[in-house]
């Protein structure tokens, strides 16, 4: 049986006061190459129609093309992602993602038929495999733990600034050229560009090392310190997939609800949802963070899984009455507090495994959130609302009937499993910060 880690055997250190202003330029930075992530991965939602009469695929092929195309390597290649953000050069590995996933959503425009388009998809989830471990480890080295929910509050803004310009943009886009082809190429070259910014990230001194020195640890030490910490690490990794899964199954298949139920054009789809989504999950994810860090200075260590309760209780309620009520006023107004919870917990989901955990381990933990993040919610996020509109209820005008069901139960899984870790959390808590 492993041994209880007390908290004196992990150095805590914290940056300095002097040190913050260039921390949080560091997070825009980050927030910034993930809006543009986002922009290349949520660009498809708005382009399934015309991609579907083009090159005449299902829906369910749809979903596998916005989650397991993309998922498949992105979730895949997370460990060893880790295991170098842990090691290695944060800042390059993020340039060279951004490079190589720009590179394959503009790729995306000389797609041919299914598998062609289903190959750049994983290209670009290759190249955004770098990211979110590496920011992570950057920003908890940057910030101190009382300020950490808001910094990732920040990057995850990027969530919502991308899924909010990849509709807005890209329905003018769509509108102006008239062409799912050019839209991905005008959507991705310009990421390019992005990859340079990166480089003005400069590379901090690795802070809270297990045993107070920089080493890298191996697996199997890897291993036993997440084994001390299993209920929390399954908790929160589930609670937050099946979180995610809402997230992504509204983002791949609402505009494609508005045009089939209410005739929407990509333009409008894009513009309408876009906005809402930018305002409402901007909000959500900036008050989410603030919400756990006053209660982490208030004493309350188990914070970040108060927010997952909180957010994702009441995110499924919302969402699902938006998708029952036909009026569509009425439904854009439920979606509106609808995008806020759902925003909500995402940053402090990612501050709460950092919280508990040695640096050593901190990009690999990411990893082992972000494969189960995939699992769950990136590949059957998109997936579900067009497997239940192609075999459960046969009638593509039902696909508000199936985002209600795939959002619902899955918020509903996400706020019991948060409650669940609630104790263990408290305990992994004190063992790192006393």
């Amino acid at each position: 049986m492993a041994a209880e880690i007390k908290p004196e055997a992990i150095t805590v250190s914290q940056p300095g006061e002097a040190s913050l202003k260039y921390a949080w330029y560091v997070a825009i930075v980050l927030m910034l190459c993930n809006t543009i992530s986002f922009i290349d991965r949520q660009i498809l939602g708005l382009l399934v129609t015309p991609i579907k009469l083009e090159l005449g695929i299902s829906d369910t092929r749809i979903g596998l093309l916005q989650g397991l195309a993309f998922g498949i390597f992105y979730t895949l290649l997370g460990m060893p992602m880790g295991r170098i953000v842990d090691s290695g050069n944060r800042r390059n590995l993020v340039a060279a993602g951004i490079f190589l996933w720009s590179l394959m959503t503009a790729a995306c425009a000389a797609a041919r038929g299914f598998w062609t388009l289903f190959l750049a998809r994983m290209g670009v989830g290759v190249g955004e495999a770098t990211l979110s471990p590496s920011a992570f480890s950057l920003l908890s080295d940057y910030f101190p733990k009382e300020r950490l929910g808001t910094a990732l509050s920040i990057f995850s803004m990027g969530v919502f600034f991308g899924s909010g310009s990849a509709l807005i943009v890209g329905g003018l886009v769509i509108g102006a050229v008239g062409s799912w082809r050019l839209t991905f190429l005008i959507v991705g070259l310009p990421g390019l560009l992005a990859a340079l910014l990166a480089f003005t990230i400069k590379e901090p001194i690795r802070r809270n090392l297990l045993g107070g020195k920089e080493s890298k640890l191996s697996l199997g030490e890897v291993f036993e310190q997440v084994k001390l910490r299993w209920q929390s690490v399954a908790g929160i990794c589930l609670a937050f997939a099946f979180q995610a899964l809402c997230n992504y199954a509204q983002q791949a298949w609402l505009p494609t609800y508005f045009a089939r139920t209410h005739g929407w054009q990509p333009r409008q789809a894009g513009l309408t949802l876009g906005v809402i989504s930018l305002g409402t999950g901007l909000l959500g994810a900036y008050s989410g963070g603030a919400l756990c860090d006053r209660w982490q200075r208030l004493g309350k260590s188990d914070a970040p899984l108060r927010v997952g309760v909180l957010a994702t209780a009441f995110a499924g309620v919302f969402f699902s009455l938006a998708m029952a009520v036909p009026a569509l006023k009425l439904q854009l107004t439920l979606l509106v507090p609808a995008f806020f919870f759902l925003a909500m917990p995402i940053g402090s989901s990612y501050a709460s495994l950092q919280l508990i955990l040695p640096n050593q381990v901190r990009g690999q933990i990411r990893a082992l959130q972000v494969f189960t993040l995939n699992l769950f919610g990136l590949i059957l996020g998109p997936f579900l609302p067009g497997f239940f509109n192609d075999y459960l209820f046969k009638n593509p005008l039902m696909v508000g009937w199936s985002l209600a069901l795939t959002v619902g139960l899955a918020s509903l899984l996400s706020a019991v499993l948060f409650y669940a870790a609630w104790r263990p959390y408290r305990k992994h808590y004190a063992q790192i910060h006393g």
